[in-house]
């Protein structure tokens, strides 16, 4: 493995593990102390690690030459709904505080690499910025599709009408079929908005 695809894998468990911790924080300020109480608030990956989603999956499609979809997931970071303050929005704030820190870290890294060039030492830095970037955009794009498990199936059940019951089981009781149709069929059709994304925030190409 290159000192690229193995940086990448690390940044790939880091930005994984800021997502899922930013979930809980994002939770606790609402009202719900789980996932404090559960050990959860914190950046040490084996907090967080599952095994196949978060080392075995990802490091395969790593290896796999040419291939621009890199997926994999933590251990979700537990949560009471019913705790939050605000039970109406409280779910759509808590999913989207994962995607949300994706994104930061994208802009945070890629602003850096579009007007401050000049103060990243010389060799693979940039190299490594333009990674952690694509990844967390990666992350974000992804997560916020409404599909479950993903975090953007939380906005849709969320604001669907009470009447919309019998959808919201459906989609949970195919979820796994669903999940598996989006990957094939719907995620290489949006995969170009993350080049997109990627060229605007940094002002270079994917």
């Amino acid at each position: 493995m290159s000192i690229l695809a193995l940086f990448g894998f690390v940044v790939f468990i880091y930005s994984v593990v800021i997502h899922e911790v930013s979930h809980g924080f994002a939770a606790q300020a609402l009202g719900d102390d789980t996932a404090r109480v559960m050990g959860r608030l914190s950046l040490n990956p084996f907090k967080h690690i599952d095994l196949f989603g978060s080392i075995i999956l990802p490091l395969l499609l790593f290896l796999i030459p040419g291939n621009p979809f890199v997926f994999g997931y933590a251990k979700p970071v537990p949560y009471e709904p019913r705790n939050l303050r605000d039970q109406k929005y409280g779910p759509i704030k808590v999913a989207l505080a994962g995607p949300a820190a994706n994104l930061v870290l994208a802009l945070a890294f890629g602003l850096t690499l579009r007007f401050f060039p000049d103060s990243l030492p010389v060799g693979l830095m940039p190299q490594l910025f333009s990674m952690i970037v694509a990844i967390n955009l990666v992350l974000a794009v992804f997560n916020l599709f409404p599909v479950p498990p993903l975090d953007g199936h939380w906005v849709l059940v969320t604001l669907l009408p009470q009447r919309y019951h019998a959808f919201k089981t459906f989609l949970y009781k195919y979820s796994v079929f669903l999940f598996v149709l989006f990957i094939i069929f719907v995620y290489p059709l949006i995969f170009p908005v993350i080049p997109w994304l990627f060229r605007l925030i940094t002002g270079v190409s994917f």
